[in-house]
């Protein structure tokens, strides 16, 4: 989930997801030439791997803005991870990028969703696809996969412009590296000399190539990023053989 407006039910007062809390940025970490991790603080409930929080932004004169930003962090851990990108026409990204620092405080709320979400308690194999940013949600569940002891197989589909672009590339390859049953695949689009498996957009033939490194049919796909990437990917795993009911998605504009 990449930045996006996000709603403004219960503005105030009360406890729960939906209502407001402060959160305290106590260390940013660069991802990418265009994502940084900001790790914060927060009096939140638990989260589920593949769930997002909305950030509010007031601004000294009382104007704010909202934004909803998918977590990165494993359920449990000491801070809550979110990975933002740099957008050009990004107004809450903006501020992350120029003007956040360590100490500073913004407006959270959350965890929220409850359908693009995972727990080792579900059957696999488990296929996750994710399209440039929208690679957050899924290291969360590759993190929690690892966590809960790698219970099925997993397989892990990254799509980015280049390889620099490619998000968490080396975490990822070394959960695949740690756990022969965790499968990681990358392809970039403009990129030709990269190290990536690929270097074209995903299409039949590289779906059909990740699922026969799985042993089984899966028992649930998880596709994130642009709207049309979304899509395409959904199609194409569709025309796969995979069950529509077994797909969920998870997009953003652009």
């Amino acid at each position: 989930m990449n930045e996006r407006g996000g709603s403004d039910a219960n503005e105030t007062g009360g406890s729960g997801p939906a209502a407001w809390q402060t959160a305290v940025i106590s260390r940013i970490e660069p991802r990418t030439a265009r994502m940084r991790s900001y790790y914060l603080q927060a009096p939140l409930a638990r989260h589920a791997a593949g769930q997002h929080v909305d950030v509010r932004l007031t601004a000294p004169d009382g104007y704010q803005a909202r934004r909803s930003y998918s977590i990165a962090s494993a359920p449990g851990a000491d801070a809550l991870e979110l990975a933002i990108e740099m957008l050009d026409d990004g107004e809450v990204s903006a501020w992350f990028h120029e003007v956040a620092q360590a100490g500073d405080t913004i407006g959270v709320r959350g965890p929220l969703g409850g359908h693009f979400v995972w727990s080792a308690e579900q059957p696999g194999p488990i296929v996750l696809v994710a399209g440039g940013s929208g690679v957050v949600p899924l290291v969360s569940i590759a993190r929690a996969w690892r966590e809960a002891g790698a219970p099925v197989p997993a397989l892990l589909l990254h799509s980015a412009r280049s390889w620099d672009s490619l998000a968490y590339r080396e975490e990822l390859r070394g959960i695949a590296t740690a756990h022969g049953n965790f499968s990681y695949l990358t392809t970039v689009t403009r990129d030709a000399n990269a190290a990536a498996d690929h270097a074209r957009r995903i299409d039949r033939a590289m779906i059909a190539e990740a699922l026969a490194r799985l042993a089984d049919v899966p028992g649930t796909c998880y596709v994130c990023g642009a709207n049309g990437f979304v899509e395409t990917a959904a199609q194409l795993l569709v025309a796969a053989g995979i069950a529509p009911r077994t797909i969920r998605t998870e997009r953003y504009g652009g």
